[in-house]
C-alpha cells in the first residue's frame, strides 16, 4: 500500500442512493479500489446537517452500505467504513475547527446555497461543514479525491486547512489533496434529474431522481411523467433543457442504435415523446434491474452487512489512529 496514492470520497447517508450516485461516483470507486488505496465511507454526521430525524440514521446507513456493496465495492479491496465508527475524524475536525475562521466558512458557496433552501434550519454544523470534509480527507492524509463540481470549493479549502497546520506547526505533516481525475481527458460523469432543474439528486424531490432499487413500476411512472416542451419546429434542432435531459439519460443507459434513432426522429421534426419516455422508462429498468435484485438481497443480510461493517472501521481506524496521533504530538498535547 506504500506506494499507492490514497484516494478518499464518501456519499451522504440522506436517503436511498440514486442513478446520478451509482453513474458519477459509486462505478468510478469500484474502479479506483484496484489500483489506488482507496477510504470509502458513509457520511452519516455529514447527513445531520439537513437530515437531522431521530431514529433513522441507523437504517439510512445500512441501506446505503448494502447499495455500497451491491454496486462492486470490495471491502478486501478498499476500505469501506461509516463516519461515525471513526472517533478520530471527529476529534481532528476539532482541532481544524482553531485554524478555521467564520468568515471564510461564511463566504463558501455551500453555505450560502444551504441558508437560501434552508433558512430555518442554519446550523452550525453547515458553517463547518468545509472543516469535517477536511477532517475525513486528512485523517487518512488523503492525497486524491473524486469530487463534482459543487464540491471542488470545499477540497480548496480542504487544501487551505492542511497549508495553514503545517505552516503554523512548521511540519510537513498533510498532503494537500488535490482532485482526482481518472485521465487529463476524463469528464465525471453528469447525470441530470427528471424535472428538468438540472443534476439528479435527493434533495430536488422524489420525481427528479431515479433510485438504484426502485420498482420497475415507479422507474416506469417518473419518467412518463418527466418535463418536456412541445417539440421541435425547425429541422436539425438540438434538444434543449428538460428535453435534453431525457436524451442524455437516454445516453447512459440505452444502445447506441436507439440513440440514434430518436435523436434522428428529434431532427426530423417527427419525435413522439410518449414513445421516447416508454423506450427510456424500459432500457432504465433493464439496466438497474441486475443492481437492484443484489441491493435487497444485501439488505436482507443484516448479520452480514454489520460484520462488513465492523471489519470497515477496524481498518480504517489503524490509518486514523496513527494520523490523530501523530496531530496531537504537533499540536503539542
Amino acid at each position: 500500500m506504500e506506494n499507492k496514492i490514497k484516494v478518499v470520497s464518501g456519499i451522504r447517508s440522506t436517503g436511498r442512493l440514486h442513478l446520478g450516485n451509482y453513474l458519477g461516483a459509486l462505478r468510478q470507486f469500484v474502479e479506483m479500489q484496484a489500483r489506488h488505496d482507496c477510504y470509502f465511507f458513509i457520511a452519516d454526521y455529514h447527513a445531520l446537517t439537513t437530515h437531522p430525524e431521530p431514529g433513522l440514521a441507523g437504517q439510512r446507513v445500512h441501506t446505503v452500505l448494502a447499495e455500497y456493496l451491491a454496486a462492486g465495492l470490495d471491502p478486501e479491496q478498499c476500505t469501506l467504513y461509516v463516519q461515525s465508527d471513526l472517533p478520530e475524524t471527529a476529534e481532528l475536525y476539532l482541532l481544524l475547527n482553531m485554524h478555521a475562521y467564520v468568515g471564510e466558512l461564511e463566504r463558501c458557496t455551500s453555505f450560502k446555497d444551504k441558508v437560501r433552501t434552508q433558512p430555518n434550519n442554519v446550523n452550525a454544523g453547515l458553517l463547518t461543514y468545509p472543516v469535517l470534509m477536511a477532517a475525513d480527507i486528512l485523517i487518512h492524509r488523503g492525497q486524491k479525491v473524486p469530487v463534482g463540481k459543487d464540491q471542488e470549493q470545499n477540497l480548496e479549502m480542504a487544501r487551505n486547512f492542511a497549508q495553514r497546520f503545517n505552516h503554523f506547526y512548521k511540519v510537513d505533516w498533510f498532503p494537500e489533496p488535490q482532485p482526482y481525475r481518472a485521465s487529463q481527458s476524463s469528464e465525471l460523469i453528469k447525470v441530470p434529474g427528471l424535472d428538468g432543474s438540472g443534476k439528479m439528486g435527493k434533495s430536488e424531490g422524489e420525481g427528479n431522481a431515479i433510485f438504484l432499487a426502485e420498482d420497475p413500476s415507479t422507474i416506469r411512472k417518473k419518467i412518463m411523467r418527466a418535463v418536456t416542451d412541445t417539440g421541435p419546429t425547425q429541422p436539425n434542432s438540438t434538444p434543449e433543457g428538460a428535453v435534453a435531459n431525457l436524451y442524455s439519460l437516454l445516453g447512459l443507459v440505452s444502445s447506441s442504435d436507439v440513440v440514434e434513432e430518436y435523436r434522428d426522429a428529434y431532427a426530423n421534426c417527427t419525435i413522439r415523446y410518449g414513445d421516447l419516455k416508454k423506450q427510456l422508462a424500459e432500457d432504465m429498468v433493464s439496466f438497474l434491474a441486475p443492481l437492484r435484485e443484489r441491493i435487497l438481497e444485501l439488505e436482507s443480510q443484516h448479520k452480514k452487512i454489520e460484520e462488513i461493517r465492523q471489519y470497515g472501521a477496524e481498518k480504517a481506524r489503524r490509518s486514523a489512529v496513527e494520523t490523530l496521533h501523530k496531530v496531537r504530538e504537533i499540536m503539542g498535547f
